[in-house]
C-alpha cells in the first residue's frame, strides 16, 4: 500500500479514529501560537481483527526535529506495511515534533523554543505550559497512551553528540516489563542496548514506563545526516517488534549483532560514565564509538586555542567499559558532555 497526498485527512484532535478496523491517514491539528492555523502531525493507524482494548504498538519518530532516521524509518513503513498483516493495532507518527522538525532543530526554535523530549511534566498543556511543545505532550498522554502497550522512541544523536548505534530502556522494577523491554531491544540488532539513567524530567519513554507500557529508546545516527545502517537497524526493529509483539503476523530473522552473538548489554547510570568538559574547546576523537577502554583511558582531547601553548585537556573514560558516545561538533562548551562509556553488565534475568 502506498501513501498519497490526497488519502491523508486534516482532522481535529477529537475526529481520531484509533479503534475501528482499516487504515486511515491523518494530519493531525494541532493550533498554531503564531499563525493563524495549526500545526499538523502526520499520524497513521492501522487496527486488525484481533485489536484488543489499550492494546498496541505505536512508533514515533521527530521527537527531536534534527534527527531523521526515524522520520524516514517510518515513511518507509508507511509505504511498505500492508494492513492485512496487522492483526492487533499499529500506529505510526513519523514527525511528533512538526515545530522542531520545520526548522531542523532539536527544540522547538522559532515557536516555544522548548524540548518535547523534556515536556511530558505535570501540567503539560494547560497554562502557563500551553505552548505547542507541551500540547503535543498532552496529545500524546490523552490520545495515544490509552490505546498502546507498547512504545518505540526513535531518536538519533543530532549535532549533539555521535553515537554507538543502540536501542535503550531504564531500569525498572517490574521483572516482566524488563524482560520485554530487552527483548524488543534486542530484535533491531545494533552493537548495544543501553541501560540509561532515568533522572532527567519530561521523557516521554520514562512516563511510558511508569504506565508499565513495553518502551524501547534508540540512538540510530548523528551529526544532523541520515545512517544507512541505523534506517536498516530501525525498520527491521520496529517490524520485529510488531510481530513479536502480537500486533502483526510474520516471522523473526535476527539481523546484525543480535544474529552473530556480538549484541552487548551496557549501563549508563553512574555518574563515572559521563566525562564533562571542564573548559571550553574543539573536541578530537582519539578513539570510534563502541571501542572497549579501561578507566582512565584517553578518549578524545579538548583543545583551546585561546592558549595555544597549553597541553590540549583529556577526555578520559571515568570507568572500565565500552564508548558509547562521545561529542559530535568539534566545538564544545565547558560544562558538555563530551564522553559516555556504558559499563559492561549482565543481560536482564541471565
Amino acid at each position: 500500500m502506498t501513501e498519497t497526498a490526497t488519502a491523508r485527512r486534516i482532522v481535529a484532535v477529537g475526529e481520531l479514529d484509533l479503534v475501528s478496523p482499516g487504515r486511515r491517514d491523518y494530519f493531525v491539528a494541532l493550533e498554531h501560537d503564531s499563525i493563524w492555523g495549526s500545526h499538523l502531525i502526520p499520524l497513521t493507524v492501522i487496527v486488525g481483527p484481533q485489536a484488543e482494548d489499550g492494546k498496541g504498538l505505536v512508533v514515533f519518530g521527530a521527537n527531536h526535529g534534527n534527527e531523521y532516521e526515524g522520520p524516514i524509518i517510518i515513511r518507509h513503513l508507511l509505504a511498505e506495511v500492508d494492513a492485512p498483516r496487522v492483526r492487533g493495532r499499529l500506529i505510526l507518527v513519523p514527525v511528533l515534533n512538526p515545530a522542531a522538525f520545520r526548522s531542523g532543530t532539536r527544540d522547538s526554535i522559532g515557536d516555544d523554543g522548548a524540548n518535547l523530549n523534556r515536556a511530558f511534566v505535570p501540567a503539560a498543556g494547560q497554562p502557563p505550559l500551553g505552548t505547542i511543545t507541551y500540547r503535543v505532550a498532552d496529545f500524546v498522554r490523552r490520545v495515544i497512551w490509552p490505546h498502546v502497550h507498547a512504545v518505540i522512541d526513535l531518536h538519533a544523536g543530532g549535532d549533539v553528540a555521535r553515537f554507538a548505534l543502540c536501542t535503550s530502556f531504564h531500569d525498572v522494577a517490574d521483572t516482566e516489563q524488563a524482560l520485554a523491554m530487552q527483548a524488543v531491544a534486542r530484535l533491531f540488532g545494533t552493537p548495544l542496548v543501553i541501560a540509561y539513567q532515568n533522572e532527567t524530567p519530561g521523557l516521554l519513554t520514562s512516563e511510558a514506563e511508569r504506565l508499565g507500557k513495553i518502551t524501547i529508546g534508540t540512538e540510530l545516527g548523528w551529526g544532523g545526516a541520515v545512517s544507512a545502517q541505523g534506517v536498516r537497524y530501525g525498520k527491521h526493529g520496529v517490524l520485529a517488534a510488531a510481530i513479536t509483539l502480537g500486533q502483526m503476523s510474520g516471522t523473526v530473522e535476527p539481523i546484525g549483532h543480535q544474529r552473530d552473538g556480538t549484541q552487548q548489554m551496557v549501563a549508563m547510570i553512574d555518574p563515572a560514565c559521563f566525562t564533562l568538559a571542564p573548559v571550553s574547546g574543539h573536541y578530537e576523537p582519539l578513539l570510534e564509538c563502541g571501542a572497549t577502554v579501561a578507566v582512565g583511558d584517553p578518549i578524545g582531547l579538548v583543545h583551546d586555542f585561546e592558549r595555544i601553548d597549553t597541553p590540549p585537556w583529556p577526555a578520559l573514560a571515568g570507568t572500565d567499559g565500552v564508548v558509547i558516545a562521545q561529542a559530535w561538533g568539534a566545538h564544545v562548551r565547558q560544562g558538555q558532555q563530551v564522553v559516555v562509556v556504558g559499563r559492561k553488565r549482565p543481560w536482564v534475568g541471565a
